[in-house]
């Protein structure tokens, strides 16, 4: 369960932007362990979108990630500050997640996955595609980008999975969270027919 403090800090700023934050209450430990199954020492540079308090950056760190290879996307000035503190050798970057620029990153490095807590089922679908088409270029060819859910389809729209040559698997649902939740693996289909996947996968080469 989530400490008294995380809980009230989720409250705070749910109730200040209940769209950006997405839910009443910090993510549970079982789901963090879901949403990390595929992370070990071996993974490399891990980027966290929406992290929060932390409750998946904790959970990548037991996994073997070391603090200085996570890069962690925070627009919530409450939470940034925080996992700044907690975390001083990770790099933090106080951004949309669909705004992101190369310049605001230390290293120009490929990461070897993406975990994300934010709430793609508020956000209007060319916002997603933003994310997941500046995720995606951050990214190493094999990586995943691992997203939970409280709804009952995957939130990345299956236009928007089409339009940048990705797929969508389940890997798992976590009852005991609340609310329910369930995790998605997206990752690169392996021989993208669109054109324009390819067009824009190769100028960030």
């Amino acid at each position: 369960m989530p400490s008294p403090a995380d809980s009230y800090k989720f409250i705070r700023a749910w109730l200040a932007h209940p769209l950006r934050v997405g839910s009443v209450i910090p993510s549970s430990n079982r789901l963090a362990c879901l949403i990390t199954v595929d992370v070990n020492s071996e993974t490399g540079p891990v980027l966290e979108f929406g992290p929060g308090t932390g409750v998946f950056t904790k959970a990548l760190i037991q996994r073997g990630v070391q603090p200085q290879d996570l890069t962690l996307v925070e627009i919530g000035s409450e939470f940034a500050d925080a996992l700044a503190e907690q975390y001083p050798r990770a790099t933090i970057i106080r951004a949309d997640a669909a705004r992101l620029s190369p310049r605001q990153f230390e290293l120009p490095r490929l990461h070897g996955l993406a975990i994300s807590g934010l709430p793609l089922l508020a956000m209007p679908s060319g916002k997603v595609m933003r994310i997941l088409k500046e995720a995606f270029g951050l990214l190493d060819a094999d990586a995943g980008f691992y997203q939970f859910t409280y709804g009952w389809r995957c939130p990345v729209p299956d236009a928007v999975l089409n339009r940048l040559a990705l797929k969508a698997d389940k890997i798992g649902i976590v009852l005991s969270n609340f609310p329910p939740a369930t995790v998605y693996r997206i990752t690169r289909r392996k021989n993208p027919a669109n054109s324009w996947f390819r067009q824009m996968t190769e100028a960030t080469e």
